[in-house]
């Protein structure tokens, strides 16, 4: 959420970015309930130091032991309407509260304006293309000759958009994620978190997915609450609400868990194979960060999420988003789409995004400053160290055989019990 007092100072700031989103809010509403709460405000202000010259008119006439009555009567005229404006100003609170959970954040200098993802800026690349003397397959043709996902499976259970990995393939599901985790907890810093999957609606709110991707979460009516989209949510909020010392900055989180997401406007899209599915695992990388230090820590969650994908040998590129791609709470993203030969085109494996304060105003996150003083929001920032679902169509893609067979990278062997290659399973 932005400050209000920013929104108010830089109005033409905040309908620029709205633009160069392609989003709406009502700014101009918000200002003017803003100006209307200010005004009621100052009433209030001026009621109470009446209330409080009544009072006082009525202590000294009982002590002259005179009758307090008409006085009395006045005092509680005025409280009345300080109740009066208390309520008028909760009402417009709400109304303020609404509209300003629709404002985005304010894109960073760096992010390029642009429409579509066709205006996204590639920043570099790792790794060559590889290359075959046969005609590569798909994900799905190679899965369902090896017997190692089974989609019809995963359809009579749940439905179209997921999936059931057998044998190797559950293995192999199993090994990227302790892989990962590995990686991150023992190289890079971070802490191991074990989240739950559903959180409560504040704690989507506070990460900035609701109001506005209600649609595309999946929700228990009856307890109100989500199926995570991401552990961002639940990883963001182990702070939510707390003020936390400057000493113990930066903290670093990383954690597993399965991430569910509708699709709800995506209807018809990619719907065979791994690449747009409801549930698929992920590894999330969170931090928390003092504001001065937050791009820097941009930087290096990207090459954090990148190790992973050099050791999986797997090619891909950076890409810096544009003001139309990145995410509402974002206010700078790098996504890294790996190749997937099959299917000849990139596929985003990994978003890594600063938020500034923004996720932290919403949920309460500061920190007191070591020289003391008003304590200040933390900037967070987090990313996927790494997506699965679309990791594994790259790497069954890129390291397939012209038998068959899949080539297991030799970062993967210790995790798959020393097996170099994937063969058929049933």
């Amino acid at each position: 959420m932005l400050d209000l007092k920013f929104i108010r100072e830089n109005p033409e700031e905040v309908k620029k970015t709205l633009k160069d989103r392609g989003m709406d809010a009502d700014v101009d509403g918000l200002l003017k309930l803003d100006k209307e709460r200010r005004n009621l405000l100052r009433k209030a202000e001026d009621l109470k130091h009446k209330k409080n010259i009544a009072s006082s008119q009525i202590g000294k006439l009982i002590s002259q032991g005179e009758e307090p009555k008409h006085k009395m009567a006045e005092m509680k005229a005025i409280a009345q309407k300080i109740k009066d404006i208390d309520k008028q100003v909760g009402e417009i609170d709400a109304k303020t509260t609404r509209i300003a959970l629709l404002i985005p954040n304010i894109p960073h200098d760096s992010v390029p304006v642009g429409s579509d993802p066709e205006d996204n800026i590639e920043t570099r690349r790792w790794g060559e293309r590889p290359t075959f003397d046969f005609q590569p397959l798909s994900h799905w043709d190679i899965a369902d000759a090896l017997g190692i996902i089974d989609f019809r499976a995963a359809s009579k259970i749940s439905g179209r958009g997921f999936a059931l990995y057998r044998g190797l393939g559950a293995k192999l599901e199993r090994a990227l994620i302790n892989f990962m985790l590995d990686i991150h907890t023992t190289k890079h810093g971070y802490t191991e978190v074990f989240p739950p999957f559903m959180v409560k609606r504040e704690c989507m709110v506070g990460t900035g997915q609701l109001p506005r991707l209600e649609e595309d979460m999946y929700r228990c009516e009856a307890d109100d609450l989500f199926l995570i989209p991401t552990a961002e949510v639940p990883i963001t909020n182990i702070h939510r609400g707390e003020i936390l010392r400057a000493e113990d900055l930066p903290i670093y989180y990383c954690g597993y868990t399965a991430c569910f997401r509708r699709e709800a406007g995506s209807y018809g899209k990619e719907t065979k194979g791994l690449v747009r599915v409801h549930q698929f695992d992920k590894i999330e990388l969170v931090k928390f960060v003092k504001p001065e230090t937050s791009y820097e820590e941009l930087e290096s969650l990207v090459r954090d999420a990148e190790e992973i994908l050099q050791q999986l040998g797997l090619h891909y590129r950076v890409v810096n988003l544009c003001t139309a791609d990145i995410s509402f709470a974002s206010t700078k993203c790098y996504d890294l789409e790996v190749w997937a030969p099959g299917k000849e085109r990139y596929l985003e494996v990994s978003s890594c995004s600063n938020f500034s304060d923004f996720q932290a105003r919403r949920a309460g996150i500061r920190y007191r400053p070591e020289k003391g003083g008003k304590a200040e929001y933390v900037h967070t920032l987090n990313g996927s160290g790494i997506a699965l679902a679309r990791t594994v169509v790259a790497l069954l893609e890129t390291y397939q055989e012209k038998d068959g067979r899949v080539t297991i990278p030799e970062a993967l062997r210790p995790y798959m019990g020393g097996l170099d290659r994937i063969d058929r399973t049933r």
